[in-house]
């Protein structure tokens, strides 16, 4: 991709061409970029010149550290682009039409502050929803228990009131009525 395709990209998917602040960064830019040698040979780095000619990274940081290869940059070039070479790791100058790979970097902030702001956003919704679960179980259960005790306990006598009424009606058909107690005492225990 052109440089200025390049930079499209990364803005969309949340970030800017790379800035390498240090030579601990450098290192790491150059040991990664090494593995994609066989595919390209360079990277678009986010370097470009303001309107008073001063260098600064395209996230507005300043220009501390470079890394620039032999000869490089030479004179007035610096209206051109940067790459960093997947070999060497070093900074050149090249026109920014030139089909280059590229590298995205995204402000360490916002990366965490998007993970974290989905997991945030998920907590209290669920922490209500668990809470209101929580009470409406509660009350469901207090309410079966206070209603149903009092039902079971109503069951209970009528179903011992219905088996003495049957036990009492049955005593006087006028059969042996000691025998039929018997029979009923036994079958209400």
């Amino acid at each position: 991709m052109s440089w200025a395709q390049s930079v499209t990209q990364c803005i969309q998917s949340g970030g800017m061409l790379t800035s390498v602040e240090d030579l601990k960064e450098s290192n790491f830019l150059i040991e990664h970029a090494d593995l994609y040698a066989s595919k390209t040979s360079g990277f678009w780095i986010g370097i470009y010149r303001n309107v008073n000619g001063q260098l600064l990274w395209q996230d507005n940081s300043a220009l501390d550290f470079v890394n620039w290869g032999e000869g490089q940059p030479s004179g007035d070039e610096l209206a051109l682009c940067v790459e960093l070479s997947a070999a060497s790791g070093y900074w050149s100058v090249l026109p920014c039409s030139s089909q280059k790979g590229f590298i995205c970097k995204k402000p360490k902030d916002a990366k965490k502050d998007k993970a974290s702001g989905h997991l945030n956003m998920w907590i209290p919704p669920t922490l209500v929803v668990i809470i209101l679960l929580g009470v409406g179980f509660m009350i469901y259960f207090l309410l079966k228990i206070k209603t149903g005790s009092g039902t079971g306990r109503e069951v209970r006598q009528g179903s011992r009131q219905l088996e003495y009424s049957h036990a009492s009606a049955a005593g006087d058909n006028g059969s042996d009525a000691t025998s039929d107690k018997e029979k009923n005492e036994h079958s209400i225990v």
